[in-house]
């Protein structure tokens, strides 16, 4: 038997002793408190069967026909709980008004055992409610928390129930029904309490509580990810959580399956024991839309190379215009259908996009040149002043274009490779104002 079904039964064993102890009392004494009392703990018992039952069913594990699991029926056990709180209390007001409107003639008549139980059932009340609140606070139970608040209730009924019975002892007969209408109050109002939280759980409201602490935590991720939708909700004493996140349209299906780990392990760090699922989206905008439409646009066959890709919205629509590389052999014919395919690709897969424009060049597959020699001196000089040592390597290439550098550069291999690119451009720009004759410049950077 699990612990929360052992500590579910030793309420079911408390509140049959107290039902005994508090009717015989009750009647030997005609006591409404007490009488009210054995009422009260009468549905306990039946309280403490349904938690009982509750917990059973709610340890299940999760099956075919209840994926979430089963930890609902400890909140439907405790929201029936409620009801009958509210019902029994109401019935024990109502005879209370009757009899301090002298309705219903009564003469309370307590004795030395008639304290003596109630001392018992303080005892028993007060054990029971420290097991149960232990076993909640343990086990994150919602029912079990129910019974510990309304074995406290009881606890506290019972004081005002000595009161009042002390007050009848003294020739105050009116007393034992003041304390039976405080008691009927002080359950109704944690009923209404206990009724309101769960029926919160069963609506799957969002605790605000909870919430703020999960998007705290998804915030603080570094690098950030685009949080779109978070849904959270309880259930047994647990966390389930709903989260969409936005990522780059480029970005592989191990990037985002990243993504989605990290978020997962913040909220599990935030919320122990939360059950998180995370759809990834692509991220919308214009820098999206680009790299959806460069995606779209090279998974037609034939296409080299796509540059001036433009992104443009105009009166409220999306428009796009790119220019294509194609092998330079191609019939124009065949050109033009690739190029109305690649416009077709863009439009299914980013269907935001209303028109798309293409502009067709050709591609030599291969260009002509030859290595020539030529006076290094004015481009060592260049990389000597950008890095302060000498190329490695320098070659001179003559192309249709012009003539091509080809560079090899060392560098330390502290640096990053952010740090090695930007070194390499400042000496292309270098290169290019030394020989303006220069057509291009190809650096090649290694450790």
């Amino acid at each position: 038997m699990s612990p929360q079904r052992r500590t579910a039964l030793v309420s079911v064993g408390a509140a049959c002793l107290l039902i005994a102890i508090k009717l015989v009392a009750g009647l030997a004494s005609s006591s409404l408190g007490l009488l009210a009392e054995a009422a009260h703990s009468g549905t306990d018992l039946a309280a403490a069967l349904l938690t009982f039952f509750a917990v059973s069913v709610a340890v299940r594990p999760a099956d075919r026909g209840h994926p979430w699991g089963h930890g609902k029926a400890q909140n439907l056990a405790a929201l029936a709980e409620a009801g009958f709180l509210i019902l029994v209390s109401l019935g024990i007001a109502a005879a209370a008004i009757l009899r301090l409107s002298g309705v219903v003639e009564f003469e309370v008549e307590p004795t030395w055992w008639t304290f003596a139980a109630v001392a018992l059932v303080l005892v028993i009340d007060g054990s029971r409610t420290m097991v149960s609140l232990r076993g909640a606070l343990r086990y994150g139970s919602d029912a079990l928390l129910a019974n510990a608040l309304h074995f406290g209730s009881d606890f506290a009924g019972t004081i005002a129930v000595v009161a009042g019975l002390i007050a009848a002892t003294v020739g105050f007969p009116a007393g034992d029904s003041i304390a039976a209408l405080f008691v009927s109050g002080l359950v109704v109002a944690a009923a209404f309490r206990l009724g309101s939280r769960n029926v919160d759980v069963l609506m799957d409201r969002s605790p605000e509580d909870d919430t703020r602490i999960a998007r705290k935590a998804i915030a603080a991720l570094e690098p950030p990810v685009e949080l779109r939708r978070l849904r959270l909700r309880r259930a047994g004493g647990e966390h389930f959580a709903d989260v969409v996140i936005g990522v780059a349209p480029g970005e592989a299906i191990g990037q985002g399956h990243a993504a989605a780990d990290r978020v997962e392990g913040a909220l599990r760090g935030a919320l122990p024991g939360i059950d998180v699922v995370v759809h990834v989206e692509p991220r919308a905008g214009t820098g999206a839309i680009r790299e959806r439409v460069l995606a779209a646009a090279l998974t037609v066959s034939h296409v080299r190379e796509i540059h001036n890709l433009k992104v443009l919205e105009v009166n409220g629509s999306i428009e796009v215009a790119l220019h294509l590389k194609l092998p330079g052999d191609l019939p124009l014919d065949e050109a033009h259908e690739i190029a109305e395919e690649v416009e077709a690709a863009i439009r299914a897969d980013v269907p935001e996009v209303r028109s798309v424009q293409t502009h067709i060049e050709p591609l030599r597959e291969t260009a002509s040149g030859e290595e020539v020699e030529i006076d290094a001196a004015a481009v060592q000089a260049a990389v000597l002043a950008e890095t302060g040592a000498q190329p490695r390597q320098i070659r001179f290439v003559r192309t249709d274009e012009g003539i091509v550098v080809f560079l090899t550069l060392a560098l330390p291999t502290a640096g990053s490779l952010a740090d090695a690119h930007g070194r390499a451009s400042a000496i292309e720009e270098r290169v290019r104002g030394a020989v303006p004759a220069i057509a291009d410049v190809v650096v090649h950077t290694e450790p």
